[in-house]
């Protein structure tokens, strides 16, 4: 992979270009290390802050709720920049080395590195598959709420398609490519059986559920296995 890495400058460029699509494909490069810490020390934390807030803002009576639907926007996060910097400039992002927010979701790449995705096997779609669920094992391993893996997973899968989705809305030129890629990706290790593409505009049905109709002012979400529409709705 040593020979498949792109520039900082480009890797950089790609970044800041599809941060400007806006929501969760903005992550930061760059800047100062105020108001930043790694990561991987929200993961150890078991991500316990951010399950706080979503249980101050939806007032959800069990922990495990909390816990997925902050997992959920946290994958939205990780898959959104990844997605469409390869789609949109063929990089696959480096994302070792991520910080967080001390205040919030927010996440940024210090020092932007990444790979050219044509230089890459099976056009980086593994590689990005590896970067994105890396985060995402490690956020499962330091949980302290017993959560589903498969829910988990499911929470993965479908921001992953809800990215493609956005994409696509944004960029309708990108179809070919972007479904390709998603479709690859869907079929690869954990994502695999986690649901199915059911339409052009990349809808996803899934076969699990995040557990957001538990909350008091809660439904099923578009994608959920246990609803009967595919309509889809932003990541939370």
């Amino acid at each position: 992979m040593h020979d498949a890495r792109a520039s900082t400058a480009s890797v950089a460029a790609a970044l800041h270009d599809v941060a400007g699509l806006g929501g969760f494909f903005a992550l930061r490069v760059g800047g100062r290390d105020d108001g930043w810490h790694p990561v991987a020390r929200s993961y150890a934390a078991g991500f316990t802050d951010l399950a706080e807030a979503v249980a101050r803002r939806h007032r959800t009576p069990e922990p495990r709720v909390d816990v997925s639907i902050a997992q959920l926007g946290h994958a939205a996060r990780l898959w959104s920049p990844a997605l469409a910097c390869v789609v949109l400039h063929g990089i696959v992002p480096d994302l070792e080395g991520l910080q967080r927010a001390d205040d919030g979701p927010a996440l940024r790449a210090p020092r932007p590195a990444g790979w050219y995705a044509d230089r890459l096997d099976d056009g980086g779609a593994r590689t990005l598959y590896q970067q994105v669920t890396r985060h995402l094992s490690a956020l499962a391993d330091g949980l302290r709420v017993k959560v589903a893996p498969r829910l988990l997973d499911g929470n993965s899968a479908s921001a992953l398609a809800g990215a493609a989705h956005a994409l696509l809305a944004l960029r309708p030129a990108v179809r070919g490519p972007l479904t390709d890629l998603t479709t690859a990706l869907l079929n690869t290790g954990r994502l695999a059986g986690t649901g199915v593409l059911t339409g052009p505009d990349l809808a996803f049905r899934r076969r699990s559920c995040c557990l957001y109709y538990r909350a008091p002012n809660g439904s099923k979400c578009g994608d959920c296995g246990l609803a009967g529409g595919v309509r889809r709705r932003a990541p939370r």
